[in-house]
């Protein structure tokens, strides 16, 4: 028998593409305490014709104990990687949770070398201490 494959969500903006997969990490996690911690990698991709550099990003994560936050800031994990075209940036990151379930999704603001800007949306993607049968992509 074959584990259930990690889901992953994907969204295409202006030319950069976005692919998260989100993971439960039940050996960080104290679900006594409300402690449901959630790793999440992401793909970012240039699959567009202009060099464009990630400058901001802003999350809305939705946790069903105590509802929703807003998280904005520089880049991400302390960097603003610039992208030619055809180039990707990787990184991985988490959240924790008092709930079980939760989700979260955003958006990256991203500057052309030409100056011009644009938001590349992160699609929403669901955080679930327990496999869910809505949650297979």
């Amino acid at each position: 028998m074959h584990p259930d494959p990690i889901p992953f969500y994907y969204r295409m903006t202006s030319g950069i593409r976005i692919t998260v997969r989100p993971s439960y990490l039940g050996d960080r996690s104290n679900p006594m305490l409300g402690q449901f911690v959630f790793a999440y990698h992401i793909r970012i991709e240039n699959v567009g014709e202009q060099a464009s550099q990630l400058r901001t990003r802003r999350w809305l994560i939705h946790d069903e104990s105590v509802g929703d936050t807003v998280v904005e800031g520089e880049g991400v994990v302390g960097e603003q990687p610039h992208l030619l075209p055809g180039q990707v940036h990787e990184y991985r990151s988490f959240c924790v949770l008092k709930a079980p379930l939760g989700w979260m999704e955003g958006a990256y603001r991203f500057v052309r070398d030409d100056g011009s800007s644009f938001e590349a949306i992160i699609p929403r993607f669901t955080l679930a201490a327990e496999p869910r049968a809505d949650t297979v992509s």
